[in-house]
């Protein structure tokens, strides 16, 4: 080999080695690790209320404490919506506190809320609040221990007095406001003769 030509090989070699020299200068090589996001903080949206369980009504049991016992008997609001808030109007403010059954017919009816049964003035079976209430006539049947509203002969005539069903009274239906039915002390109801007391109407 001449000088020439080893003097070229050289010059070759040395020239290679820089140029991998610059090609591997800078940053190491590798796969950086992302920058970590900041968490995206999400504020809920207050849940809205749920829709709760329809409370118990209150207000849908009549209380009658009697000389022979109590009666209970369940509301038909729905039937009879004006005539039940006006019996339990009445009741709260104790209006039938001290009334008596003025009237009780075997197999047939007792009857009471007559305030002029306080005192046995003989109009007794005329009396009542002072006004009037409009007839709900609804499609509850007159069974044994039902509540409804005494009139006289105007539908429109009931005010405060009632009436309980010893027995079923079907030929009734239809044409006296059904505003209620007795679920405890039926016994009680059978028991009651003209004259005995209501000591006291509550509502629970």
């Amino acid at each position: 080999m001449s000088k020439k030509t080893a003097l070229i090989l050289t010059v070759i070699a040395a020239l290679s080695v820089i140029v991998l020299s610059a090609g591997c200068k800078g940053k190491t090589a590798r796969v950086s690790k992302p920058e970590p996001k900041k968490e995206e903080v999400v504020e809920e949206s207050p849940k809205k209320d749920e829709a709760q369980p329809a409370k118990p009504q209150t207000g849908n049991i009549a209380v009658i404490q009697t000389e022979k016992g109590i009666i209970k008997f369940k509301f038909y609001p729905n039937d009879a919506p004006k005539t039940v808030d006006n019996f339990i109007k009445l009741t709260k403010s104790g209006f039938y506190n001290g009334t008596k059954f003025h009237r009780v017919v075997p197999g047939f009816v007792i009857q009471g809320g007559d305030p002029l049964s306080k005192t046995d003035d003989p109009r007794v079976g005329t009396g009542g609040p002072g006004y009037n209430i409009p007839a709900e006539f609804n499609g509850q049947p007159h069974l044994e221990g039902t509540v409804a509203m005494a009139r006289s002969s105007d539908p429109n005539s009931a005010g405060s007095q009632f009436y309980i069903c010893l027995a079923p009274q079907p030929s009734l239906d239809g044409q006296y406001t059904v505003f209620g039915q007795v679920i405890e002390g039926m016994d009680a109801v059978h028991k009651i003769v003209q004259g005995n007391v209501i000591v006291k109407i509550s509502i629970e």
